[in-house]
C-alpha cells in the first residue's frame, strides 16, 4: 500500500476561484470568452500604435529618395560609345 504525499498547499484542492494568482490563471484559461482587456489598456495600445505609425510616416518623409536605377545623362552615355 502506498502512501499519499502530504501536501501543505492547500492551492490545488481549491474548487472555487479565491483571487489567488494560480487560481486566477487557471479560471482564465478555462473562460477565455470572458476575458477581456480593460478598456485603459486598449486606449493606450492604441494610442501608441497611432505615435509608431506617425514616427514611421515622418522618418519616411524625412529620407531622400535613392536612385536606384538613375537615368543616364546624355553626355555619359555618349562618353561610353567612344
Amino acid at each position: 500500500m502506498t502512501r499519499r504525499k502530504k501536501t501543505r498547499s492547500l492551492a490545488d484542492k481549491v474548487t472555487i476561484r479565491t483571487g489567488k494568482r494560480k487560481d486566477y490563471k487557471k479560471w482564465r484559461h478555462e473562460n477565455p470568452d470572458q476575458v477581456t482587456s480593460s478598456r485603459r489598456f486598449t486606449q493606450k495600445k492604441r494610442q501608441q500604435r497611432k505615435l509608431q505609425a506617425a514616427r514611421k510616416l515622418a522618418r519616411q518623409a524625412q529620407g531622400e529618395g535613392i536612385a536606384i536605377h538613375p537615368e543616364p545623362t546624355s553626355t555619359s552615355s555618349e562618353e561610353r560609345d567612344e
